[in-house]
């Protein structure tokens, strides 16, 4: 429930509040530093920027501009004139003091430690200096969760990643309103990333930062004794968001939950958690942002540059000479967010090959999921902005990167090894007989419950060998068992051939409602058989077309009539999903039209499939449609199976010696099959994985219909 204040009658009140609390926090330096990225119509920006900043409001500001390295700054002098705070250009070493504005100097880079600005000579070329993403990364480890960034009027993408590194940290993001910005390139690139969390004309920014200070202010503690109304709430959040979003927040470490509800709250100016819980539950599209804040959707390219260069110089090479010819490397990147980690992979691997220049034919197959389908999408264009040229190097740059009008798009090369796809690690199978493992900074927010659970699940996951990479604050605890050090320091891993353990692998399954008495899950009571039932179960059976129905995972809930010319159990564990139950001749077109019937909400029809019977072949049309109506079977697809006549197969194509007139033709349609035919295969493998990976699950389904 917001609370509804008139716009500027805040300033004063929020003020007082922020200052009295900075006043106590000056001494230790907890005070709130905001740091402002700006370029082109940067100054008439700061100027409305500054004319709404309190005098003695307790914060300080630090603006970094692109500026010409030729010129003397003059903005401290420009900007003394809008504002009663003390304006400096910094020098080396100047620390940072309430109430006053820091300006950096022409042609050096900016950085933070410990509340004191240091200078650096640049070390890209001009052109391709990017000062504000610099500063707010430092800005981030520096503050941690109290780091504050605003991004102003200004062209190009500079800030981007930087807001990045703000908003893992559990900091907040202000950008100004693109069509109140003079130029608009920056404000859009860091609102189209998706890391703006409030959005508005830039008079109106200061009072949005004195607000959300007002409710989080600086120098709170961080680890946090939470009390029983407050885990009840947070309980309630939980509900909501499983309600709304289907994903199971229970098993994130509570203080990381609260910490981003907090921060939701200061955004909104709510100052009991209560009332957010309420406001949840009348405001769905705050459910949705909560989601986003919770998922923790941050990365970069070679993020912790010394773990890629150990993979790139021992790691891979030492992976690749034990593997067969012929092999193809499976990697798992789970948590891949927008997926520059999955492509920073690719790009090592092309380059290590390139080195070892060996002549058995290894590829690559890297699967790479996150719990954010926006994310995902994002992560399957293999777009992102210029300014990644800070992470990658200019080789990289210049060989998997090609420039377009959108901005750097990863080539095809690359993006042809990555298969992106949603899944959540706690609820979803696991993919198997995988030679390489990648789970950075995601198992730091579950709890250690969730952690140890994941970890002989990884075991099973990887084949003996196999490398586990794992983020800079995260181990694999007591497993010494499961997996040995090749860099303990990089966090690198090599999964033992261990003997089988006593506790059994617990498999990741889909939510169920238990039972009353808490004994189990609940099943459909079985309905009371008719006669009507009966007739049409007969018609069914022998006159309409065989059918199957089944949820948004592929699991099968229901059959209706005799799919078994189509479906056959898999061998092993029993598996009631129709990847893996399909047939020989099926499996990767009804996957695929599966796939775009809920992308395009309509009925996908494919004809002339040939299934392999125990006779032969028979010619199959199937149709794949996601249901609306009735209410009880929406989001659910149907997938059914139509017999056709199997077609006179044409004569075989003659010979080009044979025919003797036209040899180059027959070779291009010699050309044109085999290429087919690699696609087929290349598809069929990773229907294959994703077949693999359903069978850990068990999920709850009423399987009478079946039988």
């Amino acid at each position: 429930m917001k609370p509804k204040t008139k716009p500027g009658h805040r300033d004063k009140r929020a003020s007082r509040t922020v200052r009295a609390t900075a006043s106590a926090a000056t001494a230790t330096g907890s005070f709130p530093i905001i740091g402002i990225g700006t370029s082109a119509g940067g100054l008439e920006a700061l100027e409305h920027f500054l004319r709404h900043v309190p005098e003695t409001g307790g914060m300080a500001f630090v603006i970094v501009q692109h500026l010409d390295p030729t010129r003397k700054g003059i903005m401290p002098e420009l900007l003394q004139r809008t504002t009663g705070m003390k304006v400096i250009q910094v020098k080396d070493r100047t620390p940072v003091l309430p109430d006053c504005v820091y300006v950096i100097p022409p042609n050096k880079d900016m950085s933070i430690l410990h509340g004191v600005l240091h200078l650096l000579e640049p070390a890209s070329p001009r052109g391709l200096r990017l000062p504000i993403d610099f500063f707010l990364r430092s800005l981030a480890q520096d503050r941690q969760e109290h780091s504050i960034a605003v991004i102003l009027s200004g062209m190009g993408s500079d800030g981007t990643l930087g807001l990045r590194a703000i908003k893992e940290k559990g900091g907040v993001v202000l950008v100004q309103d693109p069509a109140t910005a003079k130029f608009d390139g920056m404000p859009r690139s860091a609102i189209d990333s998706g890391l703006a969390d409030i959005v508005a004309p830039v008079d109106d920014l200061p009072e949005r930062i004195l607000g959300y200070l007002q409710r989080t202010p600086v120098g709170h503690t961080t680890e946090m004794v939470l009390g029983d109304k407050t885990r009840s709430a947070l309980d309630k959040a939980i509900i909501l968001l499983r309600t709304h979003t289907g994903h199971d927040f229970s098993l994130y470490k509570k203080n990381t939950f609260y910490r981003r509800i907090e921060r939701r709250m200061g955004i909104h100016q709510i100052n009991k958690i209560a009332d957010y819980v309420r406001y949840l539950q009348e405001n769905s599209q705050e459910l949705d942002l909560l989601f986003k804040e919770l998922l923790i959707g941050v990365t970069s390219f070679f993020r912790d540059p010394a773990g890629w260069e150990e993979l790139r110089k021992k790691i891979l090479p030492g992976l690749i000479a034990k593997l067969p010819d012929g092999h193809v490397l499976r990697a798992w990147v789970a948590g891949c967010s927008t997926g520059e980690e999955a492509y920073s992979l690719a790009m090592v691997f092309k380059e290590v090959m390139d080195k070892l220049k060996s002549r058995k034919k290894i590829t690559l197959q890297v699967f790479a999921t996150d719990l954010d389908k926006d994310a995902i999408d994002k992560a399957r264009a293999g777009v992102y902005p210029e300014n990644i040229c800070a992470d990658v190097p200019p080789a990289h740059m210049s060989r998997f990167f090609v420039k377009d009008e959108h901005g750097c798009r990863v080539t095809s090369e690359i993006r042809k090894l990555v298969t992106f796809a949603t899944q959540s690690l706690i609820m979803d199978p696991p993919f198997t007989k995988l030679d390489f493992l990648s789970c950075r900074n995601l198992l730091i927010y579950l709890t250690p419950e969730m952690q140890k659970k994941l970890m002989p699940l990884f075991h099973y996951s990887l084949s003996p060998g196999g490398v586990l990479f794992l983020g800079s604050a995260e181990t694999i605890g007591t497993f010494t068992d499961l997996f040995t050090p090749l860099n303990n320091k990089l966090r690198i891993f090599q999964r033992l051939q261990s003997p089988p353990r006593a506790e059994p692998i617990e498999f990741p399954s889909s939510f169920a409602p238990a039972r009353p008495d808490g004994t189990g899950p609940l099943r459909p009571a079985k309905p009371n058989v008719s006669l009507q039932a009966l007739a049409d179960q007969l018609v069914l059976e022998n006159f309409a077309p065989p059918a199957v129905l089944v949820n948004d995972k592929g699991n099968i809930l229901y059959v209706s009539g005799r799919t078994g010319k189509y479906l056959e159990p898999a061998a092993g564990k029993a598996n009631w999903n129709i990847f893996a139950m399909a047939r020989e001749g099926l499996r990767y077109e009804v996957s695929n039209a599966f796939h775009k019937a809920l992308e395009q909400k309509n009925p996908v029809a494919v004809q002339g499939l040939k299934v392999e019977t125990n006779g032969g072949k028979q010619s199959v049309d199937i149709t794949v449609q996601q249901l609306d109506q009735p209410e009880a079977l929406r989001g659910l697809v149907m997938i059914v199976f139509t017999d056709v006549a199997t077609p006179v197969e044409p004569p075989a194509w003659p010979r080009a010696a044979k025919a003797g007139k036209n040899p180059g033709h027959n070779a291009g349609r010699e050309e044109l099959a085999r290429k087919y035919q690699q696609a087929r295969q290349e598809a069929q493998t990773i229907r294959e994985e994703m077949q693999t990976s359903q069978e850990g699950s068990s999920p709850e389904i009423n399987l009478s219909p079946c039988l």
